[in-house]
């Protein structure tokens, strides 16, 4: 099974790795530090070097069978020692955008006592859909200045690790669905300290004065009981 190094570190942006197998164009290492797309938050890319060869990681994705590295150009043989390389730039935009989302998804759930329905991560903006029959001007103003009044007081955001026992008599959820698959025995819980905690797999920055000042951009009805907020970030203090 691939160690999945950015787990415990968002910020590591190089690691070393032994292909563990081949498939098609794609690769399988013994660790890696490359997110593995899911929860709305795409996939990283980079690059893949070993002596006497690189190639690009297109995409990553998990399967049955294990976490596969597609890449483009040569693929490194079974058993060679490389060194791998994330695009950082598009990493850690992306992750300022995730970690605002936490925020916008606090606010929201005290406020409204709205649970998220769906959401997706550029590194560019970002959006997230609630379970809200009503947003209206009023509520927008509101949730915009509740969020950028957090993420003004430089809290620091911590990753820790639950039981699923702990997890299931919790308040970590902000999902309108259960997506936890069963086999899952241990929840990651990403905490913005002294405000909320929610159950997530993704990558964060580890402050929200990194993350800078939030704009909700677009509003859109989805549904009868689906509101959804697109925001963009101005530029948050250096990493």
């Amino acid at each position: 099974m691939t160690e999945l190094l950015y787990l415990h570190d968002s910020y590591l942006r190089e690691f070393d790795a032994t292909v563990e197998a081949q498939s098609g164009q794609a690769v399988s290492l013994d660790r890696t530090s490359f997110y593995v797309g899911g929860g709305g938050q795409p996939a990283d890319v980079g690059l893949l070097r070993w002596t006497g060869g690189e190639c690009r990681v297109a995409e990553v994705r998990r399967t049955a069978d294990g976490v596969w590295h597609a890449v483009e150009g040569p693929l490194p043989p079974v058993g060679t020692p490389l060194h791998g390389i994330v695009d950082w730039e598009r990493r850690y935009a992306i992750m300022r955008h995730h970690s605002a989302l936490h925020v916008l998804v606090g606010v929201v759930y005290k406020q409204f006592n709205a649970l998220v329905t769906g959401g997706a991560i550029y590194p560019d903006r970002a959006r997230m859909d609630f379970s809200l029959e009503d947003l209206g001007k009023e509520r927008v103003t509101a949730i915009e200045a509740e969020a950028n009044r957090v993420l003004a007081e430089d809290r620091r955001i911590l990753v820790r690790f639950v039981s699923r026992e702990e997890f299931e008599r919790s308040d970590l959820t902000r999902l309108a669905r259960n997506l936890l698959p069963p086999e899952i025995r241990e929840v990651r819980v990403v905490e913005i300290e002294g405000f909320d905690a929610q159950a997530d797999g993704g990558t964060h920055v580890r402050s929200t004065t990194e993350i800078g000042r939030l704009t909700i951009t677009k509003t859109e009805n989805k549904g009868k009981i689906n509101r959804r907020l697109e925001i963009a970030l101005s530029s948050g203090s250096s990493r």
